[in-house]
């Protein structure tokens, strides 16, 4: 987050005035620190921010990480115009991107995400579809809202190097990972909440993929002493 707050820097640029996409869609775990170390930057350069950004856009993930998201203006109350959207098209017009360069970038940042995740685009969007929806995923329905055919989405896959499959899995097994750091739920109660058919599945699935049971895993991470360098500030 700190890296982070210093490539924020450069929207402090009185001397350009410009339109502002913040992209968060693909956020997949709140950190309360890292949250709080943001809204404590922004606050500190609001002045800056108000000289330079003309207006602000923000596109949130679906689900409970989406509705934290969204509550971001609400802490901070920008003195310029600032809304929020679940997709991209929609605020890239309210900035007053034209159809056809919005396309144009929007392709552009998919480009950049690739080269920084290495992974594509179509694995992002599976991905931000099957995490709300993980009990009752198919491969129809996430087809459709994918905007494509099963078939499609299948060969889309397999050019990928992965399957359906392999992808609803590995965003099984990470939804996991997020709910023994951040909650204290029962394992039968998050191989529930993760789509899994039994205790025996989900630990059978985790330990594939992360190589150690989840009980292990999770006292493993709770053990672990925090780095100093990422300590929230006063700690």
């Amino acid at each position: 987050m700190r890296r982070l707050i210093e490539v924020l820097d450069v929207e402090r640029t009185p001397h350009a005035p410009h339109r502002s996409l913040v992209d968060l869609r693909r956020l997949e775990s709140p950190d309360p620190s890292a949250f709080g170390l943001f809204v404590n930057y922004m606050r500190q350069r609001e002045e800056d921010f108000a000289a330079s950004v003309q207006r602000q856009a923000l596109v949130r993930p679906e689900g409970i990480i989406g509705a934290v998201v969204g509550g971001f203006y609400s802490l901070l109350s920008p003195r310029y115009p600032s809304r929020v959207f679940t997709e991209s098209n929609e605020a890239l017009s309210w900035l007053g991107v034209q159809e056809a360069k919005a396309a144009a970038l929007q392709s552009e940042l998919n480009q950049l995400v690739m080269e920084a995740t290495g992974q594509s685009p179509l694995l992002l969007q599976l991905h931000r579809v099957l995490r709300p929806k993980l009990v009752e995923a198919s491969l129809a329905d996430t087809a459709r809202e994918m905007g494509m055919s099963e078939r499609t989405l299948q060969r889309r896959l397999k050019e990928a190097g992965t399957s359906f499959q392999a992808e609803l899995n590995a965003v099984q097994v990470r939804t996991a990972q997020q709910l023994l750091l951040e909650t204290d739920m029962k394992l039968t109660a998050v191989a529930v909440e993760v789509g899994c058919a039994s205790l025996q599945h989900f630990s059978s699935l985790f330990r594939k993929l992360v190589g150690d049971s989840p009980s292990n895993w999770r006292d493993q991470q709770r053990k672990a002493p925090p780095s100093p360098q990422e300590s929230p500030p006063g700690k």
